[in-house]
């Protein structure tokens, strides 16, 4: 069997640089990794994106990870050539859950009555009535989205986050691919976006073999060994 593709699929507030440290480790080892941007429009959009990148850009096998918002994504867009799943401080999401419904009463720090506290709320062109963009505030991307990064990495998070719509944090997951692949989760034990028991909570839902590391949200640019090595085994696994 030929070695899998390792397709890394980032989150909200993220682009695909988000996984350059992690990218540059498996070039470095002769895999072939692809990077596809994520709309973060919601399901309807990002997983027939998603689907759509595998089915043209892939052949042969393929390792799918996802960091974040782009867990919900994954788990919706995991089909033919995908083997197995890789989790990063991501959602995973069993059918009909939403982000809102499993980050409420989790204690992240996006969970709050008032979210214009945490997130810039703007409208854009287009959009559904109700919807909008949502943005992190720069506080927010400092103290709770990427705490562990130096300054300077985290200004320039603050500068070039791509916005997720709300609506994408509202619309139901549907049938989960982890219920027939197998899975792997990296959990940030300091994650105050998504906290460190929910992630254990869906990652033992999924079954997925868990490595924990003392990160933050974004544990794969500050501790990217211990997504690497998940990756490595998901790969080892399934080649």
């Amino acid at each position: 069997m030929p070695r899998p593709t390792i397709v890394l699929v980032h989150g909200a507030w993220a682009d695909t640089s988000s996984w350059n440290p992690v990218a540059s480790s498996l070039q470095g080892r002769g895999y072939d990794v692809l990077g596809p941007p994520n709309p973060l429009r919601g399901l309807a959009t990002d997983a027939p994106y998603l689907a759509s990148f595998l089915a043209q850009r892939t052949s042969g096998p393929v390792v799918l990870v996802g960091h974040s918002y782009g867990g919900f994504v994954v788990t919706n867009a995991a089909a033919g050539d995908v083997r197995a799943l890789v989790y990063v401080d991501a959602f995973i999401p069993d059918e009909g859950e939403t982000v809102f419904q499993i980050l409420g009463g989790s204690g992240s720090a996006l969970a709050v009555a008032d979210p214009t506290t945490v997130l810039d709320i703007v409208g854009y062109p287009g959009a559904p009535d109700g919807d909008a963009e949502a943005f992190l505030k720069p506080a927010t991307v400092h103290d709770a989205f990427a705490p562990d990064l130096l300054e300077d990495d985290r200004r320039l998070i603050a500068f070039s986050q791509r916005p997720i719509t709300l609506s994408a944090n509202a619309t139901p997951s549907g049938p989960p691919a982890w219920r027939t692949l197998p899975s792997w989760s990296v959990i940030g034990t300091e994650d105050r976006v998504i906290p460190a028991d929910t992630k254990r909570r869906m990652s033992s839902r999924a079954g997925a073999t868990v490595t924990e590391v003392a990160g933050s949200h974004v544990s794969m640019l500050s501790r990217p060994e211990a997504t690497l090595d998940a990756i490595l085994a998901a790969v080892g696994a399934v080649g």
